[in-house]
């Protein structure tokens, strides 16, 4: 075993002795960094900690401490939920991707976990954002009009949700969350049918709300889809089309606002916020 000894020689050049107290300063860097302030602590008290972090809003905080009571109470109920716990802060503080995988892991690793219901809720929560933020406000825009994936895989979480655990107490709120799901994706179709209309394309507007009416049923989407195929068979001269289906308009929606707004009514938003 030997030691070396870093010393500037005298006569050495000026570029080996500024290689020396580069090297000197990286040791003396590498000296300072600052102790783990958890090493003594005891895994309820990393816990407690995480939690008061959490509820004060830095969840840049709390998302560490969770991670080390992950490895000091490994194979415990404690660090189950610390994983858990995780996940919630992760998704509150804005990283999505990193909450999913951390949800994925747990229901992999835990697949009997008496806290799967809640994974699989707070799963399809981190994708269910209907957080339209200031931009969303000027341009009026609604979730229906974004990309669909996001929703799609939030609807499947919800899905198992409901089917494996149909008495949990975050059934009732999945429930509600998949039906405006379902009306966000036909109204997504319904978009399109009004753009290619505004834009002439009647045919292609014909279509896309045929196939909002033949995927979806009972959602409030379909009166507009309804209104769009009214209006499209009108500026084709298609009476014969255009006369069945204001029947059908008139007894399916007796009090349809697009029959006295036109595409106006689209105005008054069909969703709620939780």
């Amino acid at each position: 075993m030997f030691s070396t000894k870093l010393s500037v020689v005298p006569n050495a050049s000026p570029l080996v002795a500024a290689v020396c107290a580069l090297a000197l300063g990286l040791a003396g860097c590498a000296s300072t960094v600052p102790p783990d302030k958890t090493a003594n602590w005891s895994p309820n008290k990393i816990y407690a900690e995480a939690k008061d972090e959490a509820s004060s809003g830095a969840y840049d905080k709390a998302i560490p401490l969770y991670e080390k009571l992950e490895g000091r109470a490994a194979g415990t109920p404690l660090a189950q939920q610390a994983q858990l716990d995780k996940a919630y802060a992760q998704y509150k503080g804005g990283e999505q991707a990193q909450a999913l995988a951390t949800l994925n892991r747990f229901i992999k690793l835990h697949p009997a976990s008496p806290a799967m219901d809640y994974a699989f809720y707070l799963k399809g929560l981190v994708n269910f954002n209907d957080n339209l933020g200031i931009f969303g406000s000027f341009t009026r825009q609604d979730l229906s009009e974004r990309d669909q994936n996001a929703a799609k895989e939030s609807f499947e979480s919800f899905k198992e949700l409901v089917s494996r655990f149909p008495d949990s107490r975050y059934t009732p709120d999945a429930r509600l969350r998949m039906s405006y799901i379902v009306n966000s994706l036909a109204q997504s179709e319904v978009h399109v049918a009004r753009y290619y209309y505004s834009r002439g394309a009647y045919v292609a507007a014909i279509n896309r709300a045929q196939t909002a009416i033949a995927d979806y049923r009972d959602v409030p989407a379909l009166e507009e889809a309804t209104y769009i195929l009214y209006k499209s068979y009108d500026a084709l001269g298609m009476t014969e089309l255009r006369d069945d289906t204001l029947r059908i308009m008139e007894k399916s929606y007796p009090q349809s606002r697009y029959m006295g707004k036109g595409f106006r009514a689209a105005d008054t938003a069909w969703y709620k916020f939780w």
